[in-house]
């Protein structure tokens, strides 16, 4: 399919409130930066609203007050408004599918729900993005996964919202945008799709911060970008776009060293990578960012494009930062155009 300019002239974009400053910036003091350059929506960060739930309710608000976090949620939603932001999502819902019945995790994770989805009323969206789960444990069947998955599109169903399920690219079973997809058929639910990110897509199949090149090592170069190159031409031909609901972009850094390959903190070596080496597309990163972009076009998808950088110890003033990324979209926008 040709990508024409002028089909890509009026594209909706969202910035993703996580990546100006960090989690404990002041939530108030972003919306002004996002909307002068031109976003208008924004996806929140659940560690976003807690941090701005124990601002105004001066005290630490817990994971599970979903009373405060609801009347947090309120605020953030007028708070945004004014600046004519609307709120594309809530983010990051993860690691609720795939438990054992009985195990509390699984317990746990539908409580959790019903929390978000009180939070979801209160900011005024209509969407969920959940995370491929990266727990141990859990079941490899993606039968199992997609039963899960399933209750939670229809309990979301019951108050008209979406599930939007995103490739983690260290996800236990799901680290590719394919197991994905694969899970979302066998869901069967109107209101399900997918969340494609570019990192995450090319993370998974063809970077590597374990390896000093940043790439994965167990082939050539050429036969790596062969691979990866059929998998984003099996991707245009394969996800119809109406299933896709969102894509994020975002590119990686090398990191200076390679990275230990085993759990540090919870986390795999490609899960640090994605927390502290996500800078925004022409800002220094390596990845084929446009290569992503260009086949999620080619299905067809013109929705909404959503924008992260996620990246250690940066604190860059907000209004720099957003117009910078800005820019980067822009850019993208033009490197992905056939004529």
């Amino acid at each position: 399919m040709e990508i024409s300019r002028k089909s890509l002239a009026h594209l909706p974009a969202s910035f993703a409130i996580v990546s100006v400053g960090t989690p404990d910036d002041a939530l108030e003091a972003k919306p002004q930066a996002i909307s002068n350059t031109g976003f208008s929506a924004v996806e929140l960060g659940f560690p976003n609203l807690k941090t701005f739930a124990s601002t105004i309710h001066l005290k630490e608000t817990a994971e599970d007050d979903y009373d405060a976090l609801y009347s947090a949620g309120q605020e953030v939603k007028h708070l945004y408004a004014k600046h004519n932001l609307g709120i594309l999502m809530l983010q990051p819902f993860s690691n609720s599918e795939g438990w054992k019945q009985g195990l509390k995790e699984r317990k746990d994770a539908f409580v959790k729900t019903k929390g978000w989805v009180k939070i979801m009323q209160a900011v005024g969206t209509d969407m969920l993005q959940i995370g491929s789960s990266d727990s141990s444990g859990i079941s490899t069947d993606l039968n199992i996964l997609a039963n899960d998955t399933r209750e939670l599109a229809d309990l979301l169903a019951e108050y008209g919202f979406s599930l939007a399920y995103e490739n983690w690219c260290w996800a236990t079973v799901a680290p590719t945008w394919k197991e994905p997809w694969n899970i979302v058929q066998l869901v069967d639910r109107p209101n399900i799709g997918l969340c494609l990110d570019t990192f995450q897509s090319v993370g998974a199949e063809w970077g590597d911060p374990t390896t000093s090149n940043g790439v994965i090592a167990s082939t050539s170069i050429k036969a790596l970008e062969h691979k990866f190159t059929a998998s984003m031409k099996e991707l245009s031909g394969t996800i119809p776009a109406d299933r896709i609901h969102l894509l994020q972009i975002s590119d990686a850094y090398r990191v200076p060293k390679p990275l230990e390959d085993k759990e540090i903190n919870g986390l795999r070596p490609r899960g640090r990578w994605s927390y502290d080496f996500r800078p925004y597309p022409f800002n220094g990163g390596y990845l084929p960012v446009t290569q992503v972009a260009k086949a999620v076009l080619a299905t067809g998808f013109r929705g909404w494009f959503s924008l992260i950088g996620v990246l250690k110890g940066v604190r860059d003033d907000f209004d720099s930062f957003t117009k910078g990324v800005m820019e980067s979209y822009k850019k993208l926008l033009e490197a992905c155009t056939d004529s």
